[in-house]
């Protein structure tokens, strides 16, 4: 760990002492999760490394999603979701205890729940509710797969493979459930794009043979903007292992996004069979389902490949909920949600736990209940990143319903200011621009607020006026 993270650890704010997840709802009602009960089942289906963007009901021609598609039919679609850190194990580390990783110190892959949070995770929140959890696939907070049979409030259904992933869900689904269930299915793809990049195999997926013409064209925002943060291209001469793109041509992006797509598709294709299953029990009269993404990947969109940087293509992540019996189905909502900070008390909400103090994120369930795009809900989101795998510069976003602000630590250009409306692409920087001195003040302001509400150290001040 560097010398930031090792400052970020140190930074933790004291937690509550752990308390027994029994008695945050020692009275929690004994229903059974079936037709007609007052509380519903839920069903947390995540991918890893998935851009909000590669999905067909996305209006993306290059890959075809039915199983996603589905779930976006049936559901809300939030178009404006990001990830509290576009890098693994913060990002589930921030799911599952409801803090942001600069707060618990979890900054990086290989850091571990808090002793004083592993009591008081989702999965234990939740069953302490009263409701049977399982959990599936990849965990990686900070073991990949979760360590024993039985941890944070989850009975270990499946490991770290996404082969075998879905029949151990659907042999779940089967069983006789005597009350609620809460069930995790996390798969690892499309994240074998990071093997495809290093000419390796794709350990959960095959990919078929391809030719050229089979590819799709490059992005529209390709090219690096003239005024994006210099420091990116520092950080990404790094890492050849991370960042084998280096030497990519054309023509070899164009060979990875038909290979991304295809990893996209194969895990689209793993989900099916939990639907399917759904189907079959007629789950989805008393079933919230939840689909996302820990992150995205930047898919050549500014010649970046993997994650850590908060390009719209890695920070912004699908996010759709599907209420019981289809209500508001097929709807697409605005409002700024972090996947992240939101699941706990979105998840909770529906559960009847009882969310612990000091988290910040928002239930979600008001707003997809009334699938009302003016519902209020919050003014903007941050996502923080940190490069602690290579040189490690930290960079922050707020997100509001306009504009985004990026800010990193270091380097020539290190604050952007993008017209989400008419510029999601992020090709033209209005931090260089005087016209938008009023907009990028603001955002300044905004991102201030938010680092002395979340304790947040940070190398460089925010620029002053």
């Amino acid at each position: 760990m560097n010398d930031f993270g090792k400052r970020l650890c140190t930074a933790v704010p004291v937690f509550a002492a752990a308390v027994s997840p029994s008695a945050l709802n020692a009275a929690a009602p004994a229903d059974t999760g079936r037709k007609g009960n007052t509380r519903p089942n839920i069903i947390y289906i995540m991918t890893d490394q998935q851009c909000a963007t590669a999905m067909s009901c996305a209006g993306n021609p290059d890959v075809n999603t039915p199983n996603m598609d589905r779930l976006a039919e049936r559901g809300i679609r939030f178009t404006n979701a990001y990830c509290a850190m576009p890098l693994s194990g913060p990002s589930r580390g921030a799911m599952f205890t409801g803090y942001m990783p600069s707060e618990t110190g979890i900054i990086e892959n290989d850091i571990p729940v808090p002793d004083t949070l592993k009591g008081i995770t989702l999965g234990s929140l939740v069953a302490s509710a009263g409701y049977d959890c399982a959990y599936a696939g990849k965990w990686h907070v900070n073991t990949v797969s979760l360590p024993s049979a039985h941890a944070f409030g989850f009975r270990n259904l499946h490991g770290h493979d996404d082969r075998g992933l879905s029949e151990a869900c659907v042999e779940y689904l089967r069983e006789d459930h005597d009350r609620p269930f809460f069930l995790v299915a996390s798969y690892i793809n499309p994240h074998n794009i990071c093997e495809y990049a290093r000419g390796q195999n794709t350990p959960h997926a095959s990919l078929p043979e391809f030719t050229l013409e089979d590819c799709p064209p490059l992005p529209a925002n390709f090219a690096v903007n003239p005024y994006d943060a210099a420091v990116l291209q520092f950080e990404k001469r790094q890492s050849y292992s991370l960042y084998p793109s280096q030497d990519f041509t054309p023509d070899d992006w164009r060979r990875y996004r038909y290979a991304y797509y295809r990893l996209v598709e194969a895990v689209d294709s793993e989900i099916g069979k939990i639907l399917d299953e759904i189907d079959r029990q007629g789950l989805w009269d008393n079933t919230v389902i939840i689909f996302t993404s820990d992150h995205g990947d930047g898919n050549a969109a500014h010649q970046w490949n993997q994650k850590t940087v908060l390009y719209e293509e890695v920070a912004n992540i699908p996010f759709i909920i599907c209420l019981p019996g289809g209500r508001n189905a097929g709807k697409m909502l605005p409002q700024l949600v972090n996947n992240g900070t939101d699941l706990m008390p979105t998840v909770c909400d529906w559960a009847g736990a009882e969310v612990p103090a000091g988290r910040s994120g928002l239930s979600l369930r008001d707003v997809a209940e009334s699938g009302d795009a003016a519902h209020p809900f919050r003014d903007y989101v941050v996502t923080e990143t940190n490069f602690n795998q290579t040189a490690g510069t930290s960079g922050w976003m707020v997100r509001t319903p306009k504009y985004k602000y990026v800010l990193y630590d270091k380097g020539l250009y290190r604050e952007q200011l993008y017209d989400m409306e008419n510029d999601r692409g992020e090709m033209v920087n209005l931090a260089v621009d005087s016209g938008y001195r009023k907009e990028l003040e603001e955002h300044r302001a905004m991102l201030k607020e938010w680092m002395e509400t979340h304790s947040k150290r940070h190398l460089r001040h925010i620029p002053a006026k």
